[in-house]
């Protein structure tokens, strides 16, 4: 259980995050940690998804951190991108997003907790002196690792002059790290160097932020992308300095392209924000971002609630996944097929804002609601949706394209005018609408698809549209035959 009252939380009124030391607690906790430097790419939302399905899925905590520690690529417009992104897949979190940077005192004081332990010293090498070893090192064929002379230098020897804190890496042996998705790593120690905990001019490294970011938030389990993995040795070390215990390390593949190389933009990586301009909905962009790299059996398709009880890190597998559109295109027609009506009306019109598109009247909003039954069945997207749902959404008179007016000659223009009367005194139901156009159809020697095409023209003037008698039934009596006399006269 999480107890609010213990936690002490300082609200940062510039960034309008929240600094916050929460308790120790059994329960599961994980979070996202997203640099506000871009958009939210489809790995980082993938990998908030992770965190967010393992923790709601065992009634823990999913937290978000934004690592703004870079202020020179860090900017608000970032920062606005990721929220709205994971705000558009539908993954909440626990309190106010906290700011890495606003704790720059907090990571600072841990730094000098461990120069005071012994665990750290004090460097006075300058970055003129490091980068001379360094190319010494590569004329002469050595190890670039930098080990300063400074790690058990007598104080009594220090001069007056400004010094970094680096945490005293251990000389001989091995670290491994334990890891729920690659299994045992084993790093020698010889190839781990003396990191910056705090630099010279008193900040925090990143390296020392993100590990006493995690210990104060209270973070079970680190679940990330695998180019951190050799992140997690060299962090291992604070932990072990402060004597803090160390989370559940979870390192996923990267995602990679159709071709198997890395994904880039010429893959299709977009922002998260791009996928709902394209007009995805989130259901599906959920599921299959929860198949990119992780199974449940043979499991494809599935609702938010299976995949929050399915979810566990067991199910990672340890290769690179592969972005593909038409597995997103499959999945996105089997949730627009198995959807709410009004929902998925919902979403359509956060799309339509999203692309700067007029928003619907209130009389489109409730012809698209009868409709949606009709041409959300296998829609790829919304602009689908809209395509088919073009009848219902415009005003007469209709004006049709190029195809179907080719089709109102004026032998179907004669046909459809004996139709009109009739269709006046009909009972507007499927059975009798069928029965009256196939009647007439047959008397003038013609297949109901014959008649069909000019009903289409001047129905919906364009051909991606549902059958002709969906399309009269949703429009009503009224409007239908206001549609047939625009086309007749």
């Amino acid at each position: 259980m999480f107890w609010p009252c213990l936690a002490l939380v300082t609200t940062l009124p510039e960034t309008g995050f929240q600094k916050v030391n929460p308790p120790m607690s059994d329960a599961v906790v994980t979070r996202f940690a997203p640099s506000p430097t871009g958009f939210l790419h489809i790995g980082g939302a993938r990998t908030a998804l992770f965190n967010w399905l393992y923790a709601r899925g065992r009634g823990g905590r999913f937290l978000l951190r934004i690592e703004d520690t870079d202020r020179a690529r860090s900017t608000p417009e970032a920062t606005e991108a990721i929220l709205k992104g994971l705000a558009w897949l539908g993954l909440d979190w626990d309190g106010d997003p906290i700011s890495q940077a606003a704790r720059a005192d907090r990571h600072a004081d841990v730094a000098h907790q461990m120069l005071g332990s012994g665990h750290a010293y004090k460097c006075f090498a300058t970055q003129d002196e490091i980068e001379a070893f360094r190319e010494a090192a590569r004329v002469d064929g050595r190890s670039t690792l930098y080990r300063s002379p400074w790690r058990d230098a007598d104080p009594a020897t220090h001069p007056d002059a400004p010094f970094a804190i680096r945490v005293k890496a251990p000389l001989t042996g091995e670290t491994v790290i334990r890891d729920r998705v690659q299994g045992d790593v084993r790093i020698g120690n010889d190839q781990l160097d003396d990191m910056i905990v705090l630099r010279s001019d008193g900040t925090p490294t990143y390296m020392l932020a993100v590990v006493v970011d995690d210990h104060d938030m209270g973070v079970t389990h680190v679940i990330r992308g695998d180019d951190h993995l050799n992140n997690a040795a060299r962090q291992m070390l604070v932990y072990q300095a402060m004597g803090w215990s160390v989370p559940v390390w979870a390192h996923i593949p990267l995602i990679h392209g159709p071709d198997g190389k890395k994904l880039s933009k010429r893959h299709g990586a977009l922002g998260v924000e791009e996928y709902q301009r394209l007009g995805y909905p989130a259901a599906a962009m959920r599921n299959y971002l929860a198949r990119l790299g992780w199974s449940h059996g043979n499991d494809e398709f599935f609702t938010d609630a299976q995949a929050r009880e399915w979810f566990d890190i067991d199910g990672i597998g340890k290769a690179p996944a592969r972005l593909d559109f038409k597995k997103l295109d499959h999945l996105t027609a089997q949730h627009m097929s198995a959807g709410d009506d009004a929902a998925l009306l919902h979403e359509l019109e956060a799309y339509l804002a999203a692309t700067d598109a007029p928003a619907l009247t209130n009389a489109q909003r409730e012809g698209l609601l009868r409709a949606m039954p009709l041409v959300r069945d296998k829609a790829k997207g919304f602009a689908q949706i809209l395509e088919k749902a073009h009848y219902i959404l415009s005003e007469r008179p209709i004006r049709p394209d190029e195809k179907s007016q080719a089709a109102l000659d004026d032998v179907s223009r004669s046909i459809l005018k004996e139709l009109t009367p009739r269709l006046q005194t009909a009972t507007w139901d499927r059975e009798n609408l069928e029965g009256i156009v196939t009647g007439i159809a047959q008397e003038h020697g013609l297949g109901l698809g014959k008649l069909a095409q000019p009903l289409r023209a001047a129905l919906a003037g364009r051909s991606p549209s549902p059958s002709i008698f969906d399309m009269m039934i949703t429009l009503g009596k009224a409007e239908s035959l206001g549609r047939l006399q625009d086309a007749t006269t």
